[in-house]
């Protein structure tokens, strides 16, 4: 069976792809793990991180549960999120990695680093990334 990382990031981002990544679950015949990654902080800055992180997995949990797709959720700490994304790739056995980017910003992801950068560079299993402004189908 195909097993799909999806790495969300907010959950503007989250409600974006559930439509292509129900999708292409359905044509895969594939489960789906869906990843959250927060960076380590501290205070008030980590609760809201965390409660955007969990509030990403809860709607793509719910939503892509309600189209009879298995799904699974995972919330992690790390302050290298790529490696956090390629590590869980790996030990869960993923066949496709899929990030959905959230800002065009070259400045934002320079600050943030450049996760689909990393992500393309060492995964070992295909990487898909999807835009945006990303309204089509997979």
């Amino acid at each position: 069976m195909s097993r799909i990382l999806l790495a969300i990031s907010t959950p503007v981002a989250a409600r974006r792809l559930v439509e292509p990544i129900g999708d292409l679950a359905k044509r895969l015949a594939a489960e789906v793990l869906v990843v959250h990654v927060c960076r380590p902080s501290a205070g008030q800055i980590r609760e809201q991180e965390q409660s955007g992180g969990e509030e990403s997995l809860t709607i793509l949990r719910d939503e892509l549960a309600k189209r009879e797709i298995v799904v699974q959720t995972l919330l992690l700490f790390s302050d290298d999120i790529s490696r956090a994304i390629l590590t869980t790739a790996a030990e869960r056995q993923a066949t496709l990695i899929v990030l959905g980017l959230t800002t065009k910003n070259v400045f934002a992801r320079l600050l943030a680093g450049n996760v689909p950068v990393e992500l393309i560079k060492s995964a070992t299993v295909p990487v898909l990334l999807i835009p945006p402004d990303w309204t089509g189908a997979i």
